[in-house]
């Protein structure tokens, strides 16, 4: 399931969901807090590094998106957890060292 704004998508992007067989759901216009998970991590990438940095090549994008997300995950305190970070938070529902 994939949740998206109520706005046009591309049809590639509705036959790709189709082909896989990903339900597309679209939140009320007007009403970002039913993505709100979604618009603050959107907002935390833009202002992290997307606004902050020029690049010349998309596997460069890549490439600094998949260290941003591990430095993410396994480094940044998140207030919202109690200043652990999301895998610290994960270990402890799961009583496992990641």
């Amino acid at each position: 399931m994939v949740v998206t704004k109520n706005i046009s998508i591309s049809l590639q992007f509705q036959e790709w969901a189709i082909k896989h067989q990903i339900t597309l759901l679209y939140i009320q216009p007007g009403k970002p807090q039913q993505n709100a998970y979604i618009e603050r991590f959107n907002r935390i990438v833009c202002y992290d590094w997307l606004n902050q940095y020029a690049f010349s090549y998309i596997d460069e994008v890549q490439n600094f998106a998949t260290f941003w997300l591990w430095s993410y995950n396994h480094e940044r305190p998140h207030m919202g957890l109690g200043g652990i970070t999301s895998m610290q938070k994960l270990a402890l529902g799961t009583n496992t060292l990641l």
